[in-house]
């Protein structure tokens, strides 16, 4: 850690070094050949100013049309995903292990696809590019209801898949493109939130197409019809109005888009960059910090991978009959929801990022330890409440639904967290890589041997997370120490240079657009 700190001092030592011969235009040539796209709209100093009411008025703009479009983008991603859920208690044919393999085959296809769609996507237009790809899945989702066979099952999850691993990392790019630091998490919790929207309207619509009597078209298939459709019409929505970056925002003026990118400018995450720079790759191959999210990514994705597809069995399993099943599944959702939305406001109001992961995990472990010690006592209530615990008298609290919050922090940790486009872009690609991984295994720790009560299944998810607790809590503080580390060699500057405060701020804003990483900005602030 100490060696990678001093690494750092060098590089920012030189870069400061040459910053201070010459002219501006000379000091940043380099930078500007190969930095920000913002570079096209605005100086590398700061030229314009705006009152805190335009920008107040500005952030109102871009909360009326990307924080919903993104949700819009992510209900659909996760009602999706999960359909594979709904139908498996609505006639589909595939059961048993069979119904694991089917499971697992949308992460495999997830698993190689993502670091190929993240380049991609940072190649090309990427609110274009994640338009198209919900498009194309929503026409595999639709041919889910032609199939019949394992094989068939099996080749349409792997590429729903591969068309839906670019969701993710499009959408913290383009929220960190857009807002500050401080405002991100709450945006970010402004779509994960569909994550229990979706368990709530999926239930009750997978409810009323249950009652139908498959005469027509088998339950099952209907839903696959009709989530499928649904992915179309928000894909062209996308293609129509999300936009690429603010330099590309046709909805703002361009005093806006110049308004837009001064906004974040102090934040030194920069915009976008075409260029797929491999220094970047490797400094986040050799970032700790990388691997330590890798890591809590699938530590918390294999309860995930576990609960998205056997939650409904696992309720069924109590003596529920299915249509009881699919209406007792929708509470589950509204709580995940309230979580994440909590989560994402603490986060920005404290500029906290470990802590609400922490706060999302202590529930499902004690949810979790109840279904295990309360397994043989008989109580369906109990039991039922084991993921439903009544708390209050008038309120009852669905505790294993609280973890999903957590990879919404683990998206606005990279996305305050990172800076260069190829780094962002390459962290974002093993954050989801490594969901797929743990979704992978999740599907594989509830065998069928194990039904109903699978208890070796909730006991890993207990150990799992409470492991998880640790690793939140070390990342916090290796935060927190590169902050200081930054400071010192700032201040040694100031001494050095006899600079002001003034003098700092200037080069905050000369670096903001450089597409430099994280590392290599000495002014970039970590959020702990």
């Amino acid at each position: 850690m100490t060696t990678s700190v001093q690494e750092s001092k060098v590089e920012i030592s030189e870069i400061e070094k040459n910053s201070h011969t010459g002219s501006v235009d000379e000091k940043f040539s380099l930078d500007l050949q190969d930095g920000d796209e913002a570079l096209r709209l605005i100086g590398v100093e700061r030229t314009a100013q705006f009152s805190e009411e335009y920008n107040e008025k500005l952030k109102k703009k871009l909360d009326w049309l990307i924080p919903p479009l993104c949700a819009a983008v992510y209900f659909t991603q996760f009602l999706d995903k999960t359909s594979l859920n709904y139908a498996s208690i609505m006639g589909l044919p595939i059961t048993g292990q069979r119904y694991n393999l089917v499971s697992l085959s949308f992460y495999l296809g997830f698993l190689v696809w993502e670091f190929p769609t993240v380049y991609i996507s940072q190649k090309t237009r990427v609110a274009k590019y994640l338009g198209a790809n919900i498009v194309l899945w929503g026409i595999v989702l639709m041919l889910h209801a032609v199939g019949t066979s394992f094989g068939a099952f099996f080749a349409l999850r792997f590429l729903l898949g591969m068309c839906e691993s670019c969701v993710a990392p499009s959408l913290i790019l383009i929220i960190s493109m857009f807002y500050k630091k401080n405002e991100q998490a709450k945006r970010i919790s402004w779509f994960y939130v569909m994550n229990g929207i979706t368990q709530i309207f999926g239930g009750f619509v997978a409810y009323g197409i249950s009652f139908d009597d498959g005469k027509q078209l088998a339950p099952y298939k209907i839903i696959y019809v009709l989530l499928g459709g649904l992915a179309i019409l928000v894909g062209i929505c996308v293609l129509i109005w999300l936009p690429d970056s603010p330099v590309h925002a046709h909805f703002l003026t361009k005093e806006e888009r110049i308004a837009a990118l001064e906004r974040v400018r102090d934040d030194g995450g920069g915009t976008e960059n075409k260029h797929l720079k491999k220094y970047q790759v490797i400094e986040t191959f050799m970032d700790v910090r990388t691997w330590l999210i890798v890591l809590t990514t699938l530590v918390t994705s294999i309860p995930n991978g576990a609960l998205s597809n056997f939650s409904n069995l696992i309720i069924k399993g109590f003596g529920y009959t299915s249509k009881q099943t699919l209406i007792l599944s929708t509470p589950g959702g509204a709580v995940a929801a309230l979580m994440t939305l909590a989560c994402g406001w603490y986060s920005d109001k404290k500029g906290e990022r470990m802590l609400p992961i922490i706060f999302a995990l202590v529930p499902t472990i004690v949810g979790s330890a109840m279904l295990i010690g309360l397994n043989d006592s008989g109580q369906k209530g109990a039991l039922l409440f084991g993921k439903h615990l009544k708390l209050l008298p008038t309120c009852s609290v669905y505790l294993i639904g609280t973890f999903g919050s957590a990879l919404a922090s683990v998206y606005a940790y990279n996305a305050s967290n990172t800076s260069g486009h190829t780094k962002k872009s390459t962290i974002n690609a093993m954050t989801l890589v490594s969901f797929s991984v743990g979704n992978i295994i999740g599907t594989e720790i509830f065998q069928p041997k194990d039904a109903p009560a699978y208890i070796p299944g909730k006991i890993a998810i207990m150990v799992l997370l409470t492991v998880q607790l640790a690793i939140s809590m070390l990342l916090r503080w290796i935060n927190i120490r590169l902050n200081v580390k930054k400071q010192e060699v700032i201040a040694e500057l100031k001494a050095q240079r006899g600079w002001t405060d003034a003098d700092i701020q200037r080069e905050r804003e000369r670096h903001a657009f450089a597409d430099l990483t994280d590392k290599e900005n000495i002014y970039f602030v970590y959020t702990a």
